[in-house]
């Protein structure tokens, strides 16, 4: 029997069985488990199918969320994958890593007074279903078109553009720096939020449509713009932002005072069976250490569960605004502190202490003040005194910005923003470069995932819609502004 709609009236909201915190600190294995049939049912059919449906328009992507939850609670579960996958290129990550309760779940109309819907979970478990029943095909196209395409990046963006562009008959080749597939989805993201064979499980399907991937291929070492232009008929650069953002404090140049990324990375690579010597060295393992992470945001938590599941000795998290300001995903917060990760909010490193390496964090209590120009409060020191934290590892988690992207590619006529991100068309997404586009990170910036899959199907189309023009003869309506 379907499910009958509107059950947020008398079924209360409920989540997938989540791990106990003494459990899951263990290992790196995913927090919660899988819905039950039933209960998918039962949690999809709380949706009130509202007329306006919020929880689609702020979803980067405008999943047909309603649509699905629909079909999910009728128990069309095959129905319900072909809608999720019609607009997301990957519906498995998004429900497992999106910060729903800042995006879709956080905007559901019944939020206030029922309770939100469990978009996430219902997603995750959809697509669970669709692999395990056979559902879920490769892109193959149904017939070649000849043109080709080059994409620098392997990572959401990247992926989700060759994902399009292949469906629809063009020749793709992935170019990516690193030794395996997937950016920040197999390097970045701890394997507690998204487990790497899901990952790899996806990246399987796109080869097994055709799409060419090449690694250690990273721009400006082992491929310049001009040679990837000369491949192909039109290059997407995609691939993402890597420079970690530093701060200014003396003391900052101790051993032991690591970027967030470079941790993250060699405790993914370690996880995958790499071999990852400044991990088995010690250099990156936090193992019996006293971890500060210094950040408020989604990288800082990853960080701080990280290194607690590594067996550290203590774990503080140490963030200059309030609880209420932090900029990451307040679940993730719960989780950590579920797990035993302190944290000290109104709280700003000024100064690193230790000889050759750190032993401990000064750190000053702050205050919010009034609002700048962009209507947020300002930090200023409160005047009290300095304390002292014990630590001898601490990790950097304060964001990322562009690397040299001009230098990378080899070349000067790419223009760039203030801040170093690429500069691209907001219409054709086109670089300065013509034939050249970009998306994701490298043009908005340190964001997230689902921004990326978005960036990354509008960039194909945008592609897509060029070499059309291009073989019309009127490729100049497409010169970069």
């Amino acid at each position: 029997m379907p499910n009958e709609l509107l059950r947020f009236v008398d079924l209360a909201k409920a989540t997938p069985d989540k791990r106990a915190a003494d459990e899951r600190r263990t290992d790196f294995d995913e927090i919660f488990r899988d819905f039950a049939r039933e209960r998918a049912a039962e949690q999809a059919a709380r949706c009130s199918q509202c007329g306006v449906p919020f929880c689609q328009i702020h979803c980067p992507l405008h999943n047909n969320i309603p649509d699905w939850l629909k079909l999910t609670a009728e128990g069309r579960l095959e129905e319900a994958y072909e809608v999720a996958a019609s607009t997301n290129t990957f519906p498995e990550v998004c429900g497992r890593i999106c910060p729903q309760d800042r995006l879709c779940e956080g905007n559901c109309v019944i939020e206030r007074g029922f309770a939100s819907v469990t978009i996430g979970a219902v997603e995750r478990y959809v697509t669970e279903q669709a692999f395990a029943n056979g559902w879920v095909a490769p892109p193959t196209p149904r017939r070649e078109n000849g043109r080709s395409v080059g994409i620098v990046g392997g990572g959401p963006a990247g992926l989700a553009a060759a994902e399009w562009l292949r469906r629809r008959g063009y020749a793709v080749d992935v170019y990516d720096r690193h030794d395996r597939i997937g950016g920040l989805l197999i390097y970045g993201i701890p394997g507690f939020k998204l487990e790497k064979h899901i990952v790899q499980r996806r990246i399987d399907l796109l080869a097994r449509a055709g799409i060419r991937f090449h690694v250690k291929t990273a721009l400006g070492r082992y491929l310049t713009l001009a040679e990837a232009r000369q491949r192909h008929d039109a290059v997407l650069l995609a691939c993402g932002v890597y420079q970690a953002r530093d701060i200014q404090a003396p003391g900052v140049g101790l051993s032991n005072i690591v970027p967030a990324l470079d941790y993250l990375i060699a405790s993914n690579r370690k996880g995958l069976g790499d071999a990852v010597p400044a991990f088995d060295d010690g250099r990156l393992d936090a193992r019996g250490r006293h971890v500060v992470v210094i950040g408020g945001g989604d990288t800082a938590m990853d960080c701080v569960r990280t290194a607690v599941r590594q067996g550290a000795a203590s774990v503080t998290c140490l963030y200059r605004r309030d609880r209420a300001n932090m900029p990451g995903s307040a679940r993730e917060v719960g989780y950590a502190e579920e797990e035993g990760v302190s944290f000290r909010f109104l709280a700003n490193p000024v100064a690193f202490i230790g000889d050759r390496e750190v032993e401990g964090v000064r750190v000053a209590t702050m205050r919010l003040g009034a609002p700048d120009a962009t209507g947020r409060q300002t930090v200023v020191a409160s005047g009290e005194a300095p304390a002292t934290l014990k630590a001898d590892l601490v990790i950097k988690a304060l964001g990322f910005d562009p690397e040299d992207v001009r230098a990378m590619a080899a070349t000067p006529e790419l223009e760039v923003t203030r801040w170093g991100t690429v500069r691209a068309n907001h219409k054709t997404l086109m670089t300065s470069v013509p034939g050249v586009f970009a998306a994701g990170d490298i043009v908005r910036g340190a964001s997230l995932v689902v921004w990326a899959i978005r960036d990354g199907r509008d960039a194909a189309k945008a592609i897509d819609g060029y070499l059309d023009a291009r073989d019309a003869g009127a490729e100049a309506l497409y010169a970069a502004e």
